[in-house]
């Protein structure tokens, strides 16, 4: 089926965006690194409370920290908005960051290398931590032949502007996300090549599996991948060391058991992943992308009706 024309007026708002985007990305592009981070976590710092997604990001705090304080979920929302920023500002000048090898420091890069020369493929796997961007960089950087799954924004022309800003640092091979991603995916592991998936986001349809003790549809494609081809998941992450410096991880790869029941052994890799996932978040909380809805949307239905003493919300 032909995608639907737009408007005359959607696509005047659209171009109208993109022009924004021009105007911010040649505004960070004539500040330094730090600088453009700075103002980034400042802003977001301010405007952040103000939007609907702070309520959102509440919920999931106290879903993830039951035991904390109100004093504590509010100076963590204040810090994953800070942090939010820095990596809003910081994307349209990856690639000078990625640029300067005092930046990025990467741990387990031997890994990388070993996959590069022989060890792979792999199916890499990782979340919304810090600066995520600067990962498939770093896989690519180091010589993996590698898919990388995106999702297009609903505006095109902010979409060629942010697939331009990829290529700057390298990041080339895109496999969209849908059914014809999954057999791109498929046709890449085929060839012998890795793949690279997000897999924090809520998915509808996802195989339920417990994430902070409360069950969260996720995609079962990163396990499925592994199971169908023998090969590891190969998670990665990154972390934030001190303004627009980060350290990358790749982690211990994850070898899942294949017993020969396909769905029970999928579910059991998609239990292990969000285990991990779970672990990450825990050690950094502030550097995750609190800000989308995790968990059923049963939750945050009930949370609008749910006020929290000396808690901070937005406007819904």
């Amino acid at each position: 089926m032909a995608e639907k024309k737009p408007s005359i007026w959607q696509d005047i708002g659209w171009r109208l965006e993109a022009f924004a985007y021009d105007v911010l990305e040649a505004l960070a592009r004539a500040f330094p690194i730090d600088a453009v981070s700075d103002f980034g976590a400042g802003l977001f710092a301010r405007v952040g409370p103000l939007t609907s997604a702070h309520r959102v990001a509440d919920t999931n705090l106290r879903i993830a920290f039951p035991e904390k304080t109100d004093a504590e979920i509010a100076a963590l929302l204040a810090e994953q908005w800070a942090h939010l920023g820095r990596w809003f500002a910081e994307f349209p000048i990856l690639d000078r960051i990625i640029a300067d090898p005092n930046r990025v420091e990467v741990l387990g890069a031997d890994r990388l290398a070993a996959i590069r020369d022989g060890a792979g493929p792999v199916v890499f796997i990782s979340g919304h931590f810090s600066s995520f961007e600067i990962m498939p960089a770093v896989i690519i950087h180091s010589g993996v032949t590698c898919q990388i799954t995106y999702r297009a924004t609903n505006n095109p022309h902010v979409d060629a502007r942010i697939r331009r800003s990829r290529f700057r640092y390298g990041v080339r091979l895109f496999a969209p996300k849908g059914t014809d991603g999954a057999r791109e995916l498929l046709r890449a592991l085929a060839r012998g090549e890795s793949v690279a998936l997000m897999n924090d986001q809520k998915f509808n349809g996802g195989v339920a599996a417990p994430l902070f003790g409360v069950m969260a549809h996720t995609a079962p494609g990163p396990s499925s991948f592994a199971l169908r081809y023998g090969v590891p998941l190969q998670p990665m992450s990154v972390e934030r060391k001190d303004k627009a410096r980060f350290r990358v991880i790749v982690h211990e790869p994850i070898y899942l058991a294949d017993t020969g029941d396909r769905a029970a052994d999928i579910e059991a890799g998609v239990r292990v992943v969000n285990a991990w996932m779970e672990d990450r978040i825990r050690a950094r909380p502030p550097e995750w992308f609190w800000v989308h809805k995790r968990w059923p949307n049963e939750i945050y239905k009930a949370a609008k009706d749910t006020a929290h003493p000396g808690e901070s919300r937005g406007p819904s």
